[in-house]
Formats: structure tokens, sequence, C-alpha cells
């Protein structure tokens, strides 16, 4: 015997992740048409053992330095412009001031009675309140229909806010800044 098992090792998701790379790159290479790039991935997904991974990318050339830095390079330079395209799309959310003293509460609502009144209907009449604490400036919703969010996460106790942060009251959201 010469150490080696009789039977097939199975196929972990691994090296399933790891034959979808090379699968990936060879694509992007143009080393591959789509459509078998497409029957090669089900052929991944349906193996059983290692062997049968080996036999799905055996016939493809190995990765040259140079198109894995060129598309490496590319890839960079795409993301990069995504992120900016991104940056450039989002929209510009108006300017929340947290008083530098005096007012240690806020309340945010659509009623008279609010320091900061809203007139937005998916506003709550009496809808959050910030205040000031030891730790600073705190968010905490008043029971609204439609949530408070701090950064996109809708508060289910009482938040810190800090210069920067992205507050939402209904539909309305505000960046915090200091006045």
């Amino acid at each position: 015997m010469d150490g080696r098992p009789s039977y097939p090792v199975r196929a972990s998701d691994v090296e399933r992740d790891r034959v979808l790379r090379v699968l990936g790159d060879r694509v992007a290479e143009g080393r591959m048409s789509h459509e078998t790039f497409e029957r090669r991935v089900d052929q991944v997904l349906r193996a059983q053992s290692q062997a049968e991974l080996a036999d799905i990318v055996h016939d493809l050339p190995p990765a040259s330095r140079v198109v894995s830095r060129l598309t490496g390079i590319i890839s960079s330079v795409s993301q990069a412009t995504a992120r900016i395209e991104a940056a450039w799309r989002a929209p510009r959310l108006p300017r929340f001031a947290l008083p530098p003293g005096g007012a240690s509460r806020i309340v945010v609502g659509r009623a008279p009675g609010c320091e900061f009144i809203l007139t937005d209907l998916t506003v709550s009449r009496f809808h959050a309140e910030i205040y000031r604490a030891d730790e600073g400036w705190m968010i905490s919703d008043l029971g609204s229909m439609n949530g408070t969010r701090v950064n996109g996460w809708r508060l289910t106790g009482p938040a810190r806010v800090r210069p920067g942060d992205e507050i939402g009251f209904g539909n309305a959201a505000f960046i915090v800044s200091t006045s």
C-alpha cells in the first residue's frame, strides 16, 4: 500500500471556490467563451471529488503573470471609477446642526410644539428626541410609525450621534454637524 486512499477524496467548498476563481479569471482573460464558462460552473457545482474538479480545469492554460497583473490593474481602476461615480450620484443631504451650548434637548416631528419641525408626512407628530448626555449627543425614537435611523440602521433604543453621521426620520435624512 502506497499511503494513498483507494476511495475518491470528497471536494470541499474551498476547492470549489478555487476552481471557480480559475474559471472566472480565464473568462476575464478572454480564453474561454461565456457558454463554456456556464457549462463548467455547472460541472463544478455537481462535482463530488477532487479528481472531478481537477478534470474541469486540466485543459486550461496556466495564468500568465503579465495578464494577471494587467487584469488586476484594470480591476482596481474599475473599482475606483465605480466608487467615484457612486459618490458623485449620492444625494447631497442637508445638515442637521447640533447646538453648541444651551439647548440640551431637541424634539423632532411635525407637531408645532417640536423644536425641529419637518413637514414630511412620513415623519410622526413627535418622531424622535435628540438630547445631550454625559457621553455626548444621543438620539432616541419616540415610537414613530416609520422609524428613526442612524447611518442606515433603524433604532431600537438610544444611540450616540456624532458629526458626520447620517440621521433619518421617516423619508427625511440629514448629516449631523456642529454649528
